[in-house]
């Protein structure tokens, strides 16, 4: 008997009465998966692990593409007790090779046609199994659960025990295993599915990937714990996309999928008639983007604020005024705060850097007890690395990381207030502000910024038009026209590859 923190069990509980709903449409070929055949298949899949000597607190790592048995993959993994780890399938080789090397997996399984250069790596490593899965389902894995005996019962866990690893981006330092447990997900999970008031008459357009929180542990278990439907897109493909909102009631994406959506013709009030949400996360969404979308299709983008090691801290409301360039309000049984470096309480209406607290906290990084006590107050609060703002009536904005706050002459300069400015001028898309290294100052404002394609707008304009609207020592010093900001593969801009790229030679 357990309780909805086995999130395997709480996800499976929720389905029971209809095996014969559909859970799956398969966007490419119109296949068709029942809820009955995903666990069905996810029992299978979990007998096979068991099958290897995968054990409770094994870690199962995967490096494939988005599949039905894929997901069931997923699901088997938590049912035999085991944790999952996704990566990320643009890593190389390489890369790979940190992942299993620092998290150990029993079992690792991979895209055939990396298998030969894999299979080495994780070799070297230690794992002990390395089986494969393609895009289409097929592989040695989805073989070995064919000749499984199905696990139908789940391995007994509780809300404390590890469901997942997710390794955060390292682009400060080597990437950090993020522990998350059964008890972080299914409350996450539950709290999503009231708060965006999904049920089981819901499809979501699912175009996300699933190395990753938003497409992973928010779209999937909000959608599975609704006893919802998805239509599953392998990638994302503008035209393809609108083409279901005729069939579907909800989108969850980042900025970039409502940018390209509204360079679609057909994107009309009557095209979006029939879905009911359009949530948007993992990177900011541009005022101009909100406004446009808003105008086009007469829905309101619900913005909400997550990370690796927290899953969802915020949403705007579903019922209620949506703030466009906030994340909205704490989530129920979130917690946060703005604080100082040393936990003292920001004054009201400055900027601090963001503190959480919640069933949803993670519980510290993989064999890194010293980087979870840097970044976990001892009163449990834990130092997101975000700077905000929080209005009058409590709606939380983001305003840039600590890591990429410019300190110039002793003065806090966030980039945010320089990006929205610029981000105003006409003609240009959008833009991002960084520091570089000063001999005076230590740091200088450096802007690199995209133009709408034909404007005509130049680095001395941009600096020109935001003067009078900013204090000297915020005035960038040098503004760099680009064709394209770099972005990891959940539209975050990067940053620190900006810096690399235009701090001068020593």
């Amino acid at each position: 008997m357990y309780d909805d923190n086995h999130l395997a069990h709480a996800l499976r509980a929720a389905s029971v009465g209809q095996e014969g709903a559909t859970f799956s449409t398969n966007a490419l070929n119109g296949a068709v998966t029942t809820y009955g055949e995903l666990w069905s298949q996810a029992e299978a899949m979990a007998g096979a692990l068991v099958g290897l000597g995968v054990q409770t607190g094994d870690r199962v790592a995967v490096q494939i593409e988005k599949s039905i048995n894929g997901l069931a993959c997923y699901l088997g993994t938590l049912l035999a007790g085991a944790i999952h780890l996704p990566l990320n399938t643009g890593y190389p080789a390489a890369e790979v090779s940190y992942f299993l090397n620092d998290a150990a997996p029993r079992v690792f399984i991979c895209d055939p046609a990396k298998l030969d250069t894999l299979t080495s790596v994780a070799t070297e490593a230690g794992v002990t199994h390395v089986l494969t899965l393609d895009a289409d389902g097929a592989g040695t894995l989805t073989d070995a659960a064919d000749d499984a005996t199905p696990l139908a019962q789940a391995v007994a866990r509780g809300a404390d025990d590890l469901a997942a690893f997710l390794y955060t981006s390292g682009t400060t330092g080597r990437s950090k295993g993020a522990m998350l447990t059964h008890g972080n997900l299914a409350s996450n999970a539950d709290t999503l599915r009231d708060h965006w008031q999904f049920t089981a008459d819901d499809v979501l357009i699912h175009a996300l990937p699933v190395f990753h929180t938003h497409g992973l542990f928010v779209a999937i278990n909000v959608t599975l714990l609704a006893g919802g439907a998805i239509i599953l897109h392998r990638n994302f493909d503008a035209a393809a996309i609108l083409k279901d909102f005729s069939r579907a009631t909800a989108l969850m994406g980042v900025p970039t999928f409502y940018t390209r959506l509204l360079d679609q013709p057909g994107l009309t009030t009557e095209a979006c008639a029939g879905m009911r949400l359009f949530v948007s996360g993992s990177a900011p969404m541009l005022l101009d983007t909100h406004l446009k979308w808003r105008d086009r299709t007469g829905h309101t983008v619900l913005e909400r604020y997550g990370m690796t090691e927290t899953c969802m801290n915020t949403s705007n409301p579903y019922d209620g005024e949506r703030k466009p360039g906030t994340v909205g309000l704490p989530l129920p049984g979130v917690s946060l705060r703005l604080a100082g470096a040393d936990g003292a309480p920001t004054p009201p209406g400055e900027p601090g850097g963001i503190e959480v607290k919640g069933p949803n906290l993670f519980k510290g990084y993989w064999q890194m007890p010293e980087k979870t006590a840097q970044d976990m107050r001892p009163d449990g609060w834990f130092i997101t690395g975000d700077i905000g703002q929080i209005d009058a009536d409590g709606y939380v904005t983001i305003v840039g990381r600590s890591k990429d706050l410019i300190i110039s002459g002793g003065y806090n300069i966030y980039p945010k207030e320089i990006e929205a400015l610029i981000d105003d001028i006409d003609g240009v898309t959008e833009s991002a502000a960084f520091g570089l290294p000063d001999a005076d100052f230590g740091e200088s404002v450096a802007v690199a910024v995209v133009l709408d394609r034909g404007a005509e707008v130049t680095a001395d304009t941009i600096k020109d038009a935001i003067a009078p609207q900013l204090a000297r020592y915020k005035h960038p010093r040098a503004v760099h026209i680009v064709d394209a900001l770099p972005r990891n593969t959940m539209g975050k801009v990067q940053k620190n590859q900006l810096r690399q790229t235009f701090t001068p030679e020593a």
